[in-house]
């Protein structure tokens, strides 16, 4: 630790911190446009000056180290003073030069209310300018459906620059020109590439990069702002839903250092449009091969009709990928109550099992403990479709260096170099052996193995994630055996035990027509055969809802508290942000209901009852954010067996389309479209 005296006040910080830092450390409040915690110092804004005892003039404390600065002449700390005369006068220049340019025109400038430039101009700026010279104009950029430019505002901080350099990895966008010409741009002005490009508008200090979507939409004083938790992947990153009135207007990301950190994907900005679109807001029943619609006492009754007549045996339960703990809590005892094995919430035929621990079925590295591993090893995975946030945690380790990467599956663009081994289980069983990329494993002290639920959901699944957990070598200090999911649904039913019972159906045998009654809670991404009488219970008019006979509309993820169990095994609680469209409601609570028609009344009455009984079956459900133990020793039980030749395809291939919300957005669709053109152009 290093002594130095900000202010009057001396305190103690780590050499490595910026002058910055030091002075934010002892309370004392630094503007600045360029600096960003997360990207790398550019130091080109100059707003953050501050007075440096022997220094001959101002200094930038964003770019001056603590180790950089001198003692006094007897010995004593350095001295930095951030509110003398001097550093006021300096800061009032450079808020003026960066007014030269700006077009001033924050009336209509979606940045208006919580416009860094605007805060700071408040508190350094002067009420006139010695320019009279004519602004310059930028032209504005097409940079695809999701960031809007409006370059005249640019202040040339290059935070966007360096977060697609050094955070996305794709190099999307750079300055090109010099002085009053330079100008930030996409280069050849095409569409960015990346799957996190929306960061860019939260980086932008001004209004230059703005939200394409919510352009000219509100005012962020309008906003109620709920936080909540994400569902589009596994990864639970930590969100807030603005919402005006029963509208759902935005959805920002929070900081959560252990989960997202302050970034989030694109999927999860921007599919707020889906939540208004192919909404499910009756109850339908279908009458001569048509749904009409039908009061709730209509569908309820067809529904215990139909069960009347059906054996437990052939009456069956699937989950979602979007379905939270409490719902799947209560369908799993309302199946309890018929009687019947035959549930599951593996919609995409994972192999996973909880009889095997939770050790086997979860992220065990845990997501920041990225950063501590000293060697990767990918397989059957594409973690920049599958989790990006995740992918640019692994982008993050690998600039620090030292970290070498073997990927096992198809050849996938990823945002930082690897070593490609191999496409299937030959090259897998090689690196168990110790061949090849198993040699730098069996060096590293922290090696990471990431599977993914494309090499899991095959026949030969298990026989997989026992060879993988063999090359992970788990142990009491390092358990580098990782799972990554797709479905924010998946960690939480595999932890209520929503798995087929004793002699129960799975899946894919429900699918393909082993069941009579098919209670369906929002799982769309398969087809049920025909023959089967089924229950939908969702938000959205997707696959599921255009098989089933009754309709039953629930809430979207925004519309209801739930709690999920992120792929690390983290448990998350989403809170309501509005409330359901028309007479769809919560589905807890439809299940609720259900069960009473059904003759098998479900012992709670509402949301705190239903959490009561479900925090007493599984209590690790009530320590939110906490992550509970798993015991690598049961590992040791998965069974091994032969892996099949086949090579292990990812498990996502469209990232804009992997759920009923996202297919319902126009926004994921446009942005789904320009993918697929990019690949085509990339294949000729």
């Amino acid at each position: 630790m290093t002594k130095i005296i900000v202010d009057g006040t001396e305190v103690d910080v780590p050499a490595e911190y910026t002058l910055l830092q030091a002075c934010e450390a002892a309370g004392a409040e630094i503007p600045r446009f360029c600096f960003h915690e997360r990207l790398s110092i550019a130091g080109n804004c100059r707003m953050c000056l501050v007075e440096l005892k022997g220094a001959p003039k101002p200094v930038a404390s964003c770019a001056w180290g603590v180790r950089d600065c001198r003692p006094g002449p007897n010995g004593e700390p350095p001295t930095v003073v951030t509110k003398s005369p001097l550093v006021k006068k300096a800061r009032e220049g450079v808020m003026e030069f960066l007014l030269i340019n700006h077009p001033l025109d924050c009336p209509i400038c979606d940045q208006g209310g919580e416009c860094d430039l605007q805060d700071q101009a408040m508190a350094f700026g002067v009420d006139s300018s010695r320019f009279a010279e004519n602004k310059r104009a930028v032209e504005d950029k097409d940079i695809g459906p999701l960031v809007k430019t409006s370059m005249n505002r640019c202040i040339h901080c290059t935070r966007c620059v360096r977060f697609t350099a050094e955070v996305a990895g794709t190099a999307d966008m750079g300055a090109i020109g010099r002085g009053e010409d330079m100008e930030i741009t996409t280069y050849l002005e095409t569409a960015m590439a990346s799957e996190m490009q929306g960061n860019v508008a939260d980086l932008c200090p001004v209004g230059a990069l703005l939200h394409k979507p919510y352009s000219f939409k509100a005012r962020p004083w309008e906003l109620g702002k709920i936080e909540s938790i994400d569902v589009m992947d596994a990864l639970g990153s930590a969100i807030r839903v603005d919402v005006r009135g029963r509208e759902v207007m935005r959805i920002l990301p929070r900081v959560n250092e252990a989960v997202n950190e302050e970034w989030i994907s694109d999927k999860t900005r921007y599919v707020w449009d889906g939540l208004k679109t192919q909404r499910l807001d009756r109850p339908y029943v279908r009458e001569n091969g048509r749904l009409r619609p039908a009061s709730w006492t209509e569908a309820f009754g067809a529904v215990a009709a139909k069960t009347q007549g059906v054996a437990p045996a052939r009456i069956a339960a699937l989950a979602g990928d979007l379905a939270s703990v409490e719902e799947m809590f209560a369908l799993k005892l309302l199946m309890e109550k018929l009687g019947s094995p035959n549930l599951d919430c593996r919609q995409d035929g994972t192999k996973l099992d909880p009889k095997f621990g939770r050790a086997s079925y979860v992220f065990n590295a845990t997501i920041a403990a990225i950063e501590d591993a000293d060697a990767l090893l990918i397989i059957g995975s594409d973690p920049r479709k599958e989790a990006p946030v995740l992918n640019a945690r692994i982008r993050k380790r690998w600039r620090m260096g030292g970290f070498p990467i073997g990927v096992v599956g198809e050849r996938v663009d990823l945002t930082y170099d690897y070593k490609y081994l191999g496409a299937g289980g030959d090259t897998l069983s090689e690196i168990a052996n110790g061949a090849g990329f198993g040699e730098v494993l069996a060096k590293a002290q922290r090696p990471l193995v990431i599977v993914g639920q494309g090499a899991l959901s095959r026949a030969d699944g298990l026989a997989i994630l026992a060879l993988a957990a063999k090359i992970a070598r788990p142990s009491a200090e390092w358990n580098g055996l990782s799972v990554l999911h797709t479905a924010a649904s998946r960690v939480g039913g595999l932890d209520l035990g929503f798995t087929p019972g004793q002699g129960g159906l799975d899946f894919n045998a429900i699918a393909v027509g082993g069941a009579e009654l098919v209670l369906n809670l929002g799982a769309d991404e398969n087809d049920i055969a025909p023959g089967a009488f089924v229950v939908y219970i969702g938000s959205h008019g997707d696959r599921g809802a255009h098989r089933a006979d009754v309709i039953l509309p629930g809430a979207a993820y925004t519309e209801k508290s739930g709690t999920f169990v992120n792929t690390e095994g983290r448990v998350q609680m989403s809170l309501r942000a509005n409330f359901p469209p028309g007479e769809a409601r919560e589905d807890w609570a439809i299940l609720r209901a259900l069960s009473d028609h059904l003759g098998q009344r479900l012992p709670f009455d509402s949301l705190q009852q239903l959490r009561a009984a479900l925090y007493q079956a599984h209590p690790h459900f009530a320590a939110l954010d906490e992550i509970a133990p798993a015991n690598a020793g049961s590992l040791a039980a998965l069974p091994q067996g032969a892996i099949g030749a086949g090579a292990f395809a990812p498990a996502v291939r469209n990232f804009y389309l992997t759920n009923p919300i996202a297919r319902a957005s126009a926004v994921m669709a446009e942005c789904s479209a320009l993918a697929q053109q990019r690949r085509l152009q990339a294949a000729e």
